[in-house]
């Protein structure tokens, strides 16, 4: 099978949470329905093999529950959410807690891994390995914690998450994938124990905050396309 490592980039706005994740499942669904199609075929064309997606967007506030989270790390009433105007939606990704909202990239690659890997693990590596090489742009040193998936930044014994990740797969097809705080309200996440990680020495944080200086989604967008251009040796092309 020849490989088709083009990713289509779809930037979204002014949609719900909901559109948003129905327009990830319908693009998953089409590459797995195309997969099942041309099962046996020799894929020397686009139509056969078609390229995967690469959406970014800027959600309005919202808490999302991963399939192996605890609702218990929901720390809002439904009357308190409702005051304030924020979501709440059980998923389908791996992990636990988190929240979207302004001032976050929140990034869901719709990939086929027929194309890379059959390797959820690493999968996941390479996410977190694109941005800490999108941090490195920016001086920033990101790190892995061990047993705590996402990006972290340290300074001695704190430790600051920037990036979390949760993920899903159908047929080596994924979902979801990344929530980066660029400049984003951090006090939305004390409605939540982030990740489902209660440590007084775990934190959260953006790029704005470790810079210490405003930095705006738009310019940092053609970084972290990069960023993960990069790392996976895709190549972003626009959707149709």
């Amino acid at each position: 099978m020849k490989k088709n490592l083009k990713v289509q980039y779809h930037h979204l706005s002014n949609l719900t949470y909901s559109d948003v994740w129905d327009f990830q499942k319908s693009l998953q669904r089409s590459l797995i329905q195309s997969k099942r199609k041309n099962a046996g075929k020799d894929a020397f064309n686009q139509l056969i093999n078609p390229p995967g997606h690469f959406i970014l967007c800027e959600h309005n506030p919202v808490y999302t529950l991963g399939k192996s989270g605890s609702i218990d790390h929901l720390l809002e009433s439904d009357a308190s959410l409702k005051a304030k105007n924020i979501e709440f939606f059980k998923i389908n990704r791996g992990g636990d807690i988190t929240f979207h909202g302004p001032g976050q990239i929140t990034g869901y690659l719709i990939l086929d891994l027929d194309n890379y890997y059959h390797d959820v693990h690493k999968y996941v590596r390479d996410i977190e390995a694109a941005i800490i090489l999108f941090l490195n742009e920016y001086g920033i040193q990101g790190k892995r914690v061990n047993d705590f998936t996402g990006v972290w930044v340290e300074s001695g014994e704190d430790q600051r998450k920037l990036c979390a990740i949760g993920v899903h797969m159908s047929r080596w097809v994924s979902l979801h994938g990344f929530a980066l705080n660029i400049h984003t309200d951090l006090e939305y996440f004390k409605g939540i124990i982030p990740c489902g990680i209660d440590e007084k020495e775990k934190d959260v944080s953006s790029l704005s905050k470790e810079l210490m200086k405003p930095v705006s989604i738009k310019e940092v967008i053609p970084t972290l396309l990069s960023s993960f251009e990069k790392v996976f040796g895709f190549e972003i092309i626009k959707a149709l």
